[in-house]
């Protein structure tokens, strides 16, 4: 058996490195903004005119995720269907604001030869 020194050595080793070394990583990572105030000023522009809508996106996709995971089915194939049905929906959104620029435009030729004659 070993002595109780070396025992005594390996615990305060191993209490260490699992307390020691995340406090050095978290001591040595950088603040959000720290990293912000690294930017150039172009870039500090853009990331807070985007900011908003990156959130909502965001925001967005955690509600959608949320919605998947309560589905029966894997929250893959949740998701594959509801990109399927958004897409559909899309196109039929495209397909009917075609349809009425068509009519618009028909309407216009009607009005130009009826305004000609």
């Amino acid at each position: 058996m070993p002595r109780i020194g070396t025992t005594v050595k390996m615990v305060g080793a191993g209490a260490l490195l699992c307390i020691g070394g995340p406090a050095l990583v978290q001591y040595l990572r950088p603040t959000e903004e720290e990293l912000f105030q690294r930017f150039n000023p172009e870039l500090q522009k853009r990331n807070l005119e985007t900011r908003d809508q990156r959130q909502k996106d965001f925001d967005t996709f955690v509600t959608q995720l949320k919605t998947h995971a309560k589905s029966d089915k894997s929250i893959w194939h949740a998701m594959k269907q509801s990109e399927a049905t958004n897409q559909t929906q899309v196109d039929i959104r495209r397909k009917a604001e075609a349809e009425e620029a068509e009519r618009q435009k028909e309407q216009i030729r009607k009005e130009l030869a009826e305004g000609g004659s």
